[in-house]
């Protein structure tokens, strides 16, 4: 009864210390994050409901900018539901913790919502011929998978094709941040977009 009177699980109270707790995450403050972490624990709330939260955390709030990241929440995961409460505290600490302290990025949330704007304005379109599946000999005589370019088989193990609808420009939905992981991502996408250049111009040229 004396919890009751300061933490209402159905009430705003309980929405009001989630969200200070996610936004002390966010904020990169551990010290905060723990304060609330405790204060829901030692108020009864359910443990499970705390790391669903979290692990929604290190996908919106870290990302890429830390991989492991979502490894670590999906490994608490399982340590809270094996151990229970109190001795899952410290699972949920140990975590609380180390996403507080990781470099953080929204990119991939940010992209997800570009590509469903545009996924729910295109849905319409259909896939391009060259790689859709062509498991039967109707298929491939229809055109499907016809002048598909399997990656594996050129050089650097990349051969650019446009993979989006014939009728919509490509898009850069995706835009590494420059924090943690993400610097090496987009070492990579700097890369693979070099080939890309590169090949778009060699068959300009052929072409001319």
């Amino acid at each position: 009864s004396q919890r009751s009177l300061f933490y209402d699980k159905g009430g705003e109270e309980h929405y009001n210390l989630i969200s200070a707790f996610q936004k002390s995450i966010r904020g990169s403050s551990p010290q905060a994050a723990l304060y609330w972490l405790a204060r829901m624990l030692e108020a009864g709330e359910d443990p499970m409901y705390i790391t669903r939260r979290l692990v929604r955390i290190a996908t919106e709030d870290i990302g890429l900018a830390d991989p492991m990241a979502i490894n670590q929440a999906i490994a608490v995961k399982e340590a809270v539901h094996f151990l229970g409460m109190p001795e899952a505290n410290t699972a949920l600490s140990q975590l609380t913790i180390y996403l507080a302290t990781a470099p953080k990025s929204n990119s991939s949330e940010i992209a997800y919502f570009a590509a469903q704007k545009d996924a729910t304005e295109t849905s319409h379109l259909r896939v391009p011929l060259h790689i859709c599946n062509a498991p039967t000999k109707l298929m491939k005589d229809l055109g499907y998978q016809k002048g598909y370019k399997y990656s594996h088989d050129y050089e650097d193990s990349y051969s650019y094709q446009k993979c989006f609808p014939d009728e919509m420009d490509e898009k850069d939905y995706y835009k590494p941040s420059s924090y943690g992981f993400e610097k090496e991502i987009k070492k990579r996408l700097d890369w693979w977009n070099g080939l890309k250049e590169n090949q778009l111009k060699k068959d300009d040229n052929n072409n001319q």
